[in-house]
């Protein structure tokens, strides 16, 4: 059954054969969808604020991908997903450091960019009860779901809207660990698939961004064969 709004949804790809494939298949599953050929349209687009979400191809001539996503994280935090060359997990690895929020290889099955794009849309969407939009004081940060701002020591942190999941769900569970498959299951709304490593870049990102404790620790430590554990002081 389509959504009653359709969350639109920019592609841009050089690939018009596939462009339009993709096009058909999620305009079909209930999206709105505008398709673009190139990488400077598409971060015109992109910044224009009608979007949702935007999928955006690594390899395109001109404005390639990857700097079509520095152009776009330079001001703003509009969700985003990479179409990445199979294997290739240079770009991928890249992307996700400039704050791609997930990627999907091609060849990709339009089933499966459809069901990526409704997880990262259902978790970037403000929760509907009261009591998960409260503010979550760990420390020196201060994350608030109700408006998706997070503050360290008082200064606003700009996260990713994959970035701020991971941390909401750490914050929810401060003082102890977090699996990955969890933080994938929780934060990026799919099972966590082998040797993905898009939780260790997105939490890589995530503390570069923070702020250190005190002691010079960062607040996030990794807990050997447990995950991940946000430090409850």
């Amino acid at each position: 059954m389509s959504d009653p709004t359709p969350a639109r949804i920019l592609l841009v790809d050089d690939d018009v054969e596939l462009a339009g494939m993709l096009r058909d298949y999620l305009v079909r599953d209930g999206f709105e969808v505008l398709a673009v050929p190139d990488g400077e349209s598409g971060v015109a687009e992109a910044l224009s604020g009608r979007f949702a979400l935007v999928v955006l191809d690594v390899m395109m001539p001109g404005i390639g991908g990857i700097e079509a996503l520095r152009r776009i994280r330079a001001a703003s935090t509009v969700p985003v997903l990479m179409l990445t060359a199979r294997g290739d997990d240079l770009d991928r690895i890249v992307g996700l450091e400039l704050g791609a929020d997930d990627y999907v290889p091609k060849p990709c099955l339009p089933r499966e960019l459809a069901a990526r794009l409704r997880a990262i849309l259902r978790r970037s969407q403000q929760a509907a009860e009261p009591a998960a939009q409260a503010p979550l004081v760990v420390g020196p940060l201060k994350l608030m779901p109700a408006q998706r701002r997070v503050e360290w020591d008082g200064a606003p942190v700009e996260l990713t809207s994959t970035e701020f999941n991971l941390l909401e769900v750490l914050a929810r569970n401060a003082g102890r660990p977090v699996s990955k498959a969890d933080l994938s299951a929780q934060a990026l709304g799919r099972p966590l698939a082998r040797f993905d490593r898009n939780i260790d870049v997105h939490l890589s990102s995530i503390r570069h961004k923070l702020g250190q404790l005190p002691d010079g620790r960062s607040c996030i430590q990794t807990v050997y064969r447990q995950g991940y554990q946000l430090i409850r002081e």
